[in-house]
């Protein structure tokens, strides 16, 4: 069986890494791995691969950035002409990026069966690009893997057919299962770098639209995170783009209590995020390795697709209400953070199933 993986943006990468390594135990199976460019900076990409021991891509389409019209044109113009020469028996997307909805699309065109990892999830808000790359790809693609059973329950909603959709649990938190070790490993390098105390500082992670392309919203995330850090220290890898809207709107960056550095590498940010008081974030997979390693997480969201983390998890909505956001960290240091459950097959386990079942069909 000819199996063609497409990903494009980091939390891809996390995804797609132990399914590729579930995959090489089975008999029978070749592998094609397509990165389709649509993270280009080594900081946010290179790096990912070899930090989780990822083939390189066999091929590399270099779409870059571009509005989500163009971006998504142009891997499907790409795709359309590696799909043609592969022929692969399935094709297996991941997320909610534009390369996801890319793939799916040429997929359906060529008559070519398609796998979504992390299907059924549902923000409900469709502003959200994201959100509509999610429901077009779960109408399109025949076999979805969900994380977890709110996925399942929002697919059957839709009106997908139940022999579809195949619970499996999180491939991300096989990620993390796998290198935890390692990355446990690089803490006292990090913790001497920036000078922290385990447990006496707070990570943060900004990179969506909503929060930093608007001024006036950015403005006072950067305010409140100040006033936070008379608290507390925080630690801040920042989004390149997240960097060039702050620096566009001249807010002040580093200050005593916030160190603002480059974007870490996945072992680097798990080390801390293992060992924070607190994350406050608006990134989707922040929500579930918080939840599964018992970290409070504030999310400068309004609506999350992983409800399973607010409702099991750590994980808080904060919406755009920053006085409570500083409410929430005051708890936290007061020791009355958010404690929470790992939901049903965030085991670690879940590429093996996915690979157990591509074999069955």
């Amino acid at each position: 069986m000819n199996i063609l993986h497409v990903v494009g943006a980091r939390p891809n990468f996390m995804k797609v890494a132990p399914v590729i390594k579930a995959l090489e135990d089975k008999n029978g199976i070749n592998q094609v791995l397509v990165h389709t460019g649509q993270h280009y900076d080594i900081n946010m990409s290179d790096i990912f691969f070899s930090q989780l021991g990822i083939p390189a891509p066999d091929i590399n389409l270099e779409v870059g950035s571009a509005s989500h019209a163009i971006q998504t044109a142009q891997i499907m113009i790409g795709l359309e002409a590696v799909l043609s020469k592969a022929k692969p028996d399935l094709v297996l997307v991941y997320g909610d990026v534009n390369s996801t909805i890319a793939a799916v699309l040429v997929c359906a065109k060529s008559h070519i069966p398609v796998g979504h990892v992390e299907a059924g999830l549902r923000s409900f808000d469709r502003s959200m690009p994201e959100e509509i790359n999610r429901i077009v790809t779960d109408q399109i693609a025949d076999l979805l893997f969900t994380p977890s059973a709110d996925g399942d329950e929002n697919l059957l909603h839709e009106g997908i057919a139940p022999g579809k959709i195949h619970l499996v649990g999180n491939v991300m938190i096989d990620t993390l299962v796998e290198l935890l070790p390692s990355a446990k490993e690089l803490w006292p390098a990090l913790q001497k770098e920036y000078n922290l105390t385990p447990d006496r500082f707070g990570l943060i992670t900004l990179h969506r639209p909503s929060n930093v392309d608007d001024p006036a919203m950015l403005s006072c995330i950067v305010q409140t995170l100040h006033e936070i850090a008379g608290h507390i220290p925080l630690v801040f890898p920042i989004h390149p783009r997240t960097l060039r809207c702050m620096q566009d709107s001249g807010l002040q960056q580093d200050s005593p209590g916030i160190r603002i550095v480059e974007p870490l590498g996945y072992l680097d940010f798990l080390a801390a995020q293992a060992n924070a008081s607190f994350v406050i974030t608006d990134s989707g997979g922040i929500q579930e390795e918080t939840t599964y390693l018992g970290i409070p997480c504030l999310t400068v969201r309004e609506n999350t697709e992983r409800p399973v983390t607010v409702n099991l998890g750590t994980n808080t909505l904060i919406g755009r209400d920053m006085e409570r956001l500083r409410n929430c960290v005051m708890d936290i240091l007061d020791g009355h953070g958010k404690s929470g459950a790992v939901p049903q097959f965030w085991d670690g386990k879940a590429s093996e199933r996915i690979a157990d079942i591509v074999m069955s069909q």
